[in-house]
């Protein structure tokens, strides 16, 4: 006689089966009888532009992936300025520096497009992680990713300049949410020319210099948020 729970197991689908970011997901270790443990815990939420996924100083409410759209990681302070820290893009994991060291959240999350989240909830996800190896060296791999990111972002600051990095920013964003018309491709910014400075790590009087010099150079045109460049120019 067949065991009825192995087969129940047998017959969940994975919630990220689907998923252009299976392959690399945290969650792609888990199988067997945990498997309809982590799809119970398992959810999908549609944000739209300027909607907040959490709050800076909120208790971890799970793991959160951004399936699409973009998220902005953004630290308040105490006089009421804010810094950004960082974009989350498609398939890269928010929420799990606070859900590992069981604090509340150093950042809030801010969808600046409209963004697809998926969430495993604070309790599924350490009771799976606990459970599974895999998902916990998964999760080890992404702070290090992060780390990583720290370490070349110092780098990038050492040896580019920063007309090169705001026009490497530019390039990505035109490739993840660009319009291609022709041998053109178009964007609506998402992110306001403050913002731009903080990623860049300069004031906002300089990232207006560092504009006027990308549009010199006659690669980026850019009005107001509107930003276009040649096709040819992603290859650059």
């Amino acid at each position: 006689m067949l065991d009825c729970k192995a087969t129940r197991a047998a017959d969940v689908t994975h919630p990220c089966a689907h998923c252009a970011f299976y392959g690399g997901s945290v969650w792609q270790p888990v199988a067997g009888d945990a498997l309809p443990v982590l799809r119970r815990g398992f959810s999908r939420k549609e944000l739209e532009a300027g909607q907040v996924l959490f709050k800076q100083g909120e208790d971890n409410r799970g793991v959160f992936c951004v399936s699409s759209g973009l998220v902005a990681l953004r630290s308040h302070h105490v006089d009421g300025a804010s810094t950004l820290m960082r974009l989350a893009y498609p398939g890269e994991i928010i929420g799990y520096r606070s859900f590992l060291g069981k604090q509340p959240h150093q950042t809030e999350a801010r969808a600046l497009l409209p963004s697809r989240i998926c969430t495993v909830t604070h309790r599924v996800a350490a009771g799976v992680v606990a459970q599974n190896s895999g998902a916990m060296e998964r999760l080890a791999q992404r702070c290090i990713r992060e780390i990583d990111r720290s370490h070349q972002r110092i780098i990038s600051t050492a040896t580019c300049s920063n007309k090169e990095r705001l026009a490497e920013l530019l390039r990505r964003l035109m490739v993840l949410h660009g319009r291609r018309n022709r041998e053109m491709i178009t964007m609506r910014l998402p992110l306001s020319r403050m913002d731009l400075a903080d990623l860049i790590g300069v004031q906002p009087e300089t990232m207006s210099r560092l504009i006027r010099r990308l549009e010199k150079d006659g690669v980026f045109g850019i009005a107001g948020r509107d930003v276009e460049m040649p096709l040819s120019a992603l290859s650059a």
